[in-house]
This record gives structure tokens, sequence and C-alpha cells, in this order.
């Protein structure tokens, strides 16, 4: 089975990105993919998540299950290091998983050896990591010995197998007719050479674009109220961390469905 699996994942995921569509988007035969989007440390909403999902892979036991994360586990919630250590320790290992960098991950990393960063980060939500992890938050705009401090603290307080995770996730993947990125990719450019600052951070150019991108691309980083369905992207950031949301899109096929916590 194990053989099985890897050969199916193989297979689904080393495909080139396809000048274009020809018919529904599917992800392969035997195969059922669940992507999660953005969870901004609400760890009490990614485990409601989980049993949703393990209740619906039951249903499906001959089923191959995959879970792709979007990105942003960090920054905002009041749980980013508890929602770190579940996703590098805890999922149920029935699951495959792959997990992408957000642009908050990103930022998180750079805190750890550029304070440049550190006025941002401070202000759309790596306040609340700092107190996740025990330490108090510097003013963004306060001396720079104040930031310095919280920069020692946080590399003294982050176990080594939370900075593997960090440093591990990847930028992008493609299953199928399917390509998962945190924020986007730039029109125009084949898939396989976007820049990772666009796949962290776009927004404008990829959302008010209705050209084909090759695969249909799947992200999260903007907010909408619901899961966003048009023909060339499925936007999942519901906006959890505020909203209490946190959405899943379900793969089959060329099946599609969403699982939500409220």
């Amino acid at each position: 089975m194990l053989s099985l699996a890897r050969k199916l994942w193989t297979e689904a995921t080393s495909g080139a990105p396809s000048a274009g569509r020809s018919g529904p988007a599917s992800v392969p035969r035997g195969m059922r993919v669940y992507a999660v989007g953005d969870i901004h440390g609400r760890l009490d909403l990614l485990d409601q998540m989980l049993g949703q999902i393990l209740r619906d892979a039951d249903q499906a036991p001959n089923l191959l299950k995959y879970l792709v994360f979007l990105g942003d586990y960090v920054d905002r919630g009041p749980d980013s290091r508890l929602v770190i250590e579940r996703l590098a320790c805890g999922l149920p290992p029935s699951l495959g998983a792959v997990f992408l960098r957000g642009n908050h991950e990103d930022t998180m990393l750079g805190f750890l050896s550029d304070l440049r960063v550190a006025p941002g980060w401070l202000t759309y939500g790596g306040d609340a990591t700092l107190a996740s992890y025990g330490i108090p938050a510097p003013d963004p705009e306060g001396p720079v010995e104040h930031l310095q401090q919280a920069q020692r603290m946080l590399n003294g307080l982050l176990p080594a197998h939370h900075r593997a995770f960090l440093a591990a996730l990847r930028n992008h993947l493609t299953i199928g007719d399917y390509h998962f990125v945190h924020a986007g990719v730039r029109p125009g450019i084949p898939l396989d050479q976007q820049q990772d600052h666009d796949r962290l951070w776009i927004r404008e150019a990829f959302l008010t674009s209705r050209v084909d991108h090759g695969k249909l691309v799947v992200h999260g980083h903007t907010i909408a109220p619901e899961p966003v369905l048009l023909p060339n992207r499925i936007g999942i950031d519901t906006g959890a961390y505020a909203t209490n949301r946190l959405t899943a899109l379900v793969l089959e096929g060329t099946d599609r469905r969403f699982l939500c916590t409220v």
C-alpha cells in the first residue's frame, strides 16, 4: 500500500505545468485532496477542521488522502506556537501532509535574523506570535534595543523542530490539474518560472486576472466571506482568526466541495 501511495503521489505531482486545460480540472483517480486555508494561530479551529477531515476521510477508506496546508499558520490568533507544534508533530498518520509557506511564516523567519522586518511583522500579527512563545511584544516603533531583545528571546525559545518545520515549507505544489500556492501567481508567466515573492504576496494583479494560468490555482492570503470559485482560481481564506470560519477545499476526481468550521 505504501509503495502504491508513493507511486500515485509521484505521478500526481510530477507533471510540468500545462499551457491550458481541456475540460474540468481533476486530481488523479484514487486520490482525495484536502486543501486547508489560512489558520493564523487558531488551534481550536485547526483541531475542529482536522476532526471534520478525519470523519470525511473515513467515508472513503480505499482512497489515498492528502492534506495541503496553504500557509499563514502564525500571527494574529493566540496560539501560533501550538499550531506549529500540531502541524509539525500531531497530524493523523493516515493523511499525507504538505505544508506551503505563507508570507507570515516568511516574515517570522526573517525576523530571526533581520530587524528591518520587525515593525511590519509586529504590526500585522507578529506580536501575537511572540506572546504565544511567552515573549513580551515590543513597540514596533520603540527603541531598537527592545526589538533586539525580542529577537534574541525568540531565537532562544523557538524549539529546533519548529525552526526546522518553518525552514522546510514549500512555496508551491501541483497535483493533477491544480496548482497550490499561498497568495497566487503572476499572470502570463509559466507556473514553473514564478517568483517566490509573488507566490507569497501577490494580490490585485492575480485577483483581477481572468486568464487561464495553465492549472487551476488554489490559494489563500486574501480574505473573502465565502470561498471564491472562479474558472482560473479558488480562494479559501475566509479570515478564520476573526470570523471563526476555517475553510478546506475537498478535491476528488473532477468533484469539488468545501468543509468549514462554521
